[in-house]
């Protein structure tokens, strides 16, 4: 089979979602903001070494790269589509991700499982057709602390208006009086 490749835009003017009709992960999900913690893939090893490119995040079928915002995206969308283009039959999609790499999660909270559950049937599918995510962090009193993943890491509407509405899906399904805020 040969893969196909198709550039989508996200709301972030500095991310461009590379969908593929092979997978690129498998299972679960992964953001490399540098090359070392990427050293068992060679494609976001590759990818993180283009100029200006500053974070790449691997999910399903698709992956996600963000700029810096100084690049020129017609310059660096040949790049890397090309360097997708030339790894991706040796990308194997069932790599494991390194300690390093994996999320940080700070609480053991069991209510976390709950909200998470909300978050799966309400906010995530709209930001991962984006080309990101969302990562619980903590909860605690009545404060949930996230952080955004791939095009929401550092999309100027992530910050704000999803934040917030994120907290009042949050208030209806899960606790009237919660808080959401962005983790440190």
């Amino acid at each position: 089979m040969s893969v196909k490749l198709q550039i989508q835009s996200t709301p972030n003017p500095n991310a461009l979602k590379f969908v593929l009709n092979v997978p690129v992960k498998t299972e679960g999900k992964v953001t490399y903001k540098t090359a070392a913690e990427c050293s068992h893939n060679p494609l976001a090893q590759a990818l993180l070494g283009v100029e200006h490119i500053h974070e790449v995040y691997f999910f399903d079928n698709y992956i996600t790269v963000t700029q810096n915002g100084n690049g020129d995206w017609d310059a660096l969308e040949e790049k890397i589509k090309a360097i997708i283009l030339e790894k991706i039959e040796q990308h194997d999609p069932n790599f494991k991700v390194e300690e390093s790499a994996k999320p940080v999660v700070i609480s053991d909270n069991p209510d976390i499982e709950k909200i998470n559950a909300i978050l799966d049937q309400t906010i995530r599918p709209a930001l991962q057709m984006d080309g990101g995510d969302i990562q619980v962090i903590q909860f605690e009193g009545n404060t949930i602390k996230v952080n955004y993943q791939g095009a929401c890491g550092s999309c100027p509407s992530s910050a704000m208006g999803t934040l917030k509405a994120i907290e009042n899906i949050l208030r209806d399904e899960f606790k009237p009086d919660v808080v959401v805020e962005l983790a440190a």
